[in-house]
């Protein structure tokens, strides 16, 4: 809560209303304490107020001020010197501060510029309220209370010290110097000041805030003392300097830890680029060590014969293994950490809002990439060159190997081709034969043209060999043309004998196209027939006109087929003669079988006589069962027609009940209404049994479904009986509520405000509240107890034991009526209170004196520590405290 409250600021101008004579040792405090703090202010604009009552009158330091603790621009003052300016400046003031959502009262321009003292003191202390106490809030209390609150936390540890008002409790001047020892230590003594010395202490405090926590004198010692009640705005707006005072501090420290974080960050940072300039160094001087030594090519000339003798090259070979293995990796880990670290600065810089680090010219990222590439392009180049002659000699070897090798297997594939392919094993057979002649063949053909890329092989390394200059060259040469000769001969007579088998297959072909043509119109109008015949003695199962009129034209469009049908069985008997003609015409000694498929002639000719006979048997039974349909789809229209009436009565009357469950009214109105329908529910028990009749006769018939209506008499039958369960269970629960409102004493208007909270938030009309939804409704009451610091509420949990004892997760009307009936009566319980204590002493089943102190006013802590017992617990400290048989001796449950 806070003073932008209408009704705080009314509290305070009704002060000023009734107080029209201030006492005089008053107002003097007043004048000193707000001239103080004003100038404390303007001082921050370079000016400053001798008379509180005078120098505000022409509104230009008024709005001055305003402006400086406001940190905002107000209008534009006037710049003359007459009354109406001086009042229109004022009035800006006095806006600005209603704008804020103060109200004055009784204050206006005209007092202050004619220099009304008292007006102008309130105005200040309103303005003193607004913005330098407003903002304090300690645990949602108002801004007052919650600096009060302060002061009594901050000063609680330090004897003779006791803050209850802004008035009394400062005379001794100890409550001062506990606020600044509290935050201050090493700036005052505690200990050795004494509660018999005012004078001596509030200077010292006095002394001090104004010169090391800039906060100006704006007390009186002598006025404090000699006064029996200070002025309690004086001290309030003192004391709220302190508070903002300290509040400063740590945004000091907070300053301080930003500047430590930022040089710590220049030093790594500078760490950084020296390290980098050293690998740079290092890694460039060895790179300019190493590169003549990679760009030597010298080596003594070897050749084939001399091969076995390089040692010179396999020292320097030896050597070279070395700078790879050893030498170089760890300058590949420097140049990779140097690049590290640089990426890593420059991104601390960049983050850091820093310039980006440049390093020495030559010393750059670049120039070291460069350098690195070189010595790498001298490295591939000598090594490239160091092994370019084993490497010749390696690849003769391998090549000469090679070339054997494939000579051997093609050499062992070509055997015996020639004689195949002269031999005439085509003569004096049939169709099928000369097609596996032929696909033999063809087989032949490929598995040459896969052997193709070995003869090129051959010849490529052959060729490889020569440009190497092998030194035994010859015999390669002579067994490569061997080879090649040979492969122009089988190619020559694969030709001849594809060319043979073509033209006996091409006498064959027209026998075996006969075949052919025949197999194919056979075998899709065999399957037809088939098809056919499955279809006309399928037996069927239908539940509607619509599915047996379904079945009925595709009969019908089957018979249309007939005739296109009876020409493909013609055209298949013509052809089947055609093939006997030809057999006999040229005396062909081959099996007469029709290779190509399995179906003769007579198969096609006795499954078309056995559809033509299957065709009229279908037509009878398809109208057999229209019938029966027909007579089926009667009786739907029967139970539809009257289930459409029955379901919706059902569902009107349960929404009229579930409605008037949610209404307002009294419960006796809404007892008598429900058992009226209770009534009209039972007489229409006929409707309900006429139903069921037709649904028997529907049963009886086998039907299932009916597309006429939505309701099943299982769903009718089911409503019927729970609208009556649900009205027969709201008239038992009206009675309840009834008994349960009279026993307990609620009004009319209670039950009614109750009932309607659970019902708004009872979204799913239930009847029931989950966890949230009552802590909801709780809350809506005003009656919901906060959480703690660590987001646990154990005042919540102990409520929602008592109204769901099951823990079910569910809280019904009736428990919920009965909380709230208990707490309409307000009172407590010793359950009540220990969840209060248990709260204090964060969650524990213990609490101790600190706690105690801490939480509770100390006439209340020091009432509780003298009374509770030791905890006896396993899991208590030294000084803990029991707070259960504590509680539950404050309500005489215990012998305690």
């Amino acid at each position: 809560m806070s003073f932008d409250d209408d009704d705080e600021y009314m509290a305070q101008a009704d002060d000023w209303d009734r107080a029209t004579v201030l006492d005089p040792m008053w107002e003097i405090q007043q004048t000193k304490t707000f001239t103080a703090w004003c100038n404390s202010h303007l001082r921050k604009s370079g000016t400053q107020i001798e008379d509180i009552g005078k120098d505000f009158c022409n509104g230009l330091k008024l709005i001055n001020l305003l402006e400086v603790i406001s940190g905002e621009r107000l209008a534009k003052p006037e710049k003359g010197k007459m009354r109406v300016h001086k009042i229109s400046n004022v009035q800006k003031a006095l806006d600005y501060i209603q704008s804020k959502g103060v109200r004055l009262v009784s204050i206006g321009a005209e007092e202050i510029v004619d220099s009304n003292l008292k007006m102008t003191l309130g105005m200040i202390w309103t303005i003193i309220l607004r913005f330098a106490i407003q903002d304090i809030s300690v645990e949602e209390s108002t801004a007052k209370e919650g600096l009060l609150l302060w002061c009594q936390r901050k000063t609680a540890p330090y004897n003779n010290v006791r803050v209850q008002n802004f008035h009394t409790s400062w005379k001794d001047g100890l409550a001062f110097c506990a606020l600044i020892h509290r935050h201050r230590p090493d700036l005052l003594d505690y200990n050795s000041l004494s509660k018999d010395d005012p004078q001596k202490n509030l200077e010292l405090a006095f002394e001090v805030a104004e010169k090391h926590l800039d906060i100006p004198k704006m007390l009186d010692p002598q006025d404090i003392i000699n006064t029996a009640k200070p002025d309690e705005r004086s001290i309030m707006t003192y004391v709220s300097c302190y508070y903002h005072a300290f509040a400063g501090a740590q945004q000091a420290e907070n300053a301080a830890n930003r500047l430590c974080k930022v040089l710590r960050m220049n030093q790594d940072n500078e760490k950084l680029m020296d390290e980098y300039d050293r690998l740079a160094s290092d890694l460039l001087e060895w790179i300019k060590r190493k590169r003549p030594w990679l760009e030597d090519r010298t080596l003594p000339e070897n050749n084939l014969p001399a091969v076995q003798s390089l040692q010179v090259a396999e020292d320097k070979l030896d050597e070279f293994r070395n700078y790879r293995g050893k030498e170089k990796p760890p300058k590949t880990e420097e140049k990779g950490q140097l690049e590290t670290n640089y990426n890593t600065l420059q991104t601390k810089l960049r983050l850091s809002n820093r310039p980006a680090y440049i390093p020495q010219e030559g010393k750059l990222v670049s120039d070291i990439a460069k350098a690195w590439k070189g010595l790498e392009q001298s490295e591939r180049g000598f090594e490239d060159w160091l092994l370019s002659e084993m490497r010749r000699l390696e690849r003769l070897d391998h090549l000469a190997r090679k070339f054997h090798h494939k000579c051997n297997i093609h050499e062992g594939w070509a055997e015996g081709k020639e004689p195949d392919l002269e031999n005439n094993d085509y003569t004096g057979v049939k169709l099928n034969e000369i097609y596996a002649l032929k696909k033999k063949h063809e087989a032949f053909e490929s598995d040459l043209a896969a052997h193709q890329d070995r003869v090129e092989q051959i010849a490529a390394i052959a060729q490889e060999m020569n440009i190497l200059e092998y030194h035994d060259i010859g015999p390669i040469n002579t067994r490569c043309q061997a080879i090649c000769d040979q492969w122009d001969r089988l190619g020559t007579l694969t030709s001849a004998r594809r060319l043979t088998l073509e033209k006996i297959e091409n006498l064959l072909q027209r026998v075996d196209s006969l075949f052919l043509d025949f197999a194919k119109k056979a075998a899709p109008f065999n399957n037809w027939m088939e098809g056919a015949n499955e279809d006309l003695v399928d037996v069927f199962s239908v539940h509607t006109v619509d599915e047996i009129r379904g079945l009925i034209q595709p009969h019908e469009d089957f018979k249309a087929t007939l005739p296109d049908a009876q020409l493909a069985f013609d055209d298949l008997v013509e052809i089947g003669n055609k093939i006997k003609n030809l057999f006999a015409e040229h005396d062909l000694n081959m099996d007469k079988s029709n290779p190509y498929s399995t179906l003769s002639v007579e198969d096609l000719v006795s499954k078309w006589q056995e559809v033509l006979r299957l065709v009229p048997e279908r037509d009878s039974a398809l109208q057999s069962e229209l019938l029966k349909q027909e007579s089926n789809e009667r009786l739907r229209y029967q139970f539809a027609k009257k289930a459409n009436v029955v379901g919706p009565w059902i569902e009107n009357v349960t929404m009229k009940v579930n409605n008037m469950y949610q209404e307002k009214g009294v419960l006796e109105d809404h007892l008598s209404l429900l058992k009226r329908i209770e009534r009209d529910v039972v007489d229409y028990k006929n409707h309900m049994d006429e139903l069921e009749m037709y649904n028997q006769s529907v049963q009886e018939a086998m039907i299932f479904e009916n597309e006429h209506t939505e309701y099943t008499m299982e769903t009718v039958r089911v409503g019927y009986e729970q609208l009556m369960t649900t009205v027969r269970r709201l008239i038992n629960e009206i009675e309840n509520q009834i008994l349960t409102r009279d026993s307990k004493g609620i009004t009319e208007e209670q039950f009614e405000m109750f009932r309607q909270s659970f019902n708004i938030f009872d979204k799913d009309h239930t009847g029931k509240l989950d966890r949230t939804e009552f802590k909801s409704c709780l809350m809506s009451l005003s009656l919901s107890p906060p959480d703690d610091k660590s987001g646990r509420n154990p005042e919540f949990d102990r409520i929602m034991d008592s109204v769901d004892p099951n823990h079910d997760g569910h809280v019904t009307f009736e428990a919920f009526l009965d909380y709230m009936s208990r707490e309409a009566t307000d009172t407590d319980t010793s359950e009540q209170v220990k969840g209060s204590f248990k709260v204090l002493a964060g969650n524990k089943n213990y609490i101790t004196k600190e706690d105690l102190m801490r939480e509770l006013p100390p006439d209340q802590a020091e009432y509780c520590i003298a009374r509770m017992a030791p905890y006896q617990g396993p899991d208590g400290s030294p000084g803990a405290l029991d707070y259960m048989s504590f509680s539950t001796a404050l309500y005489g449950e215990s012998d305690l």
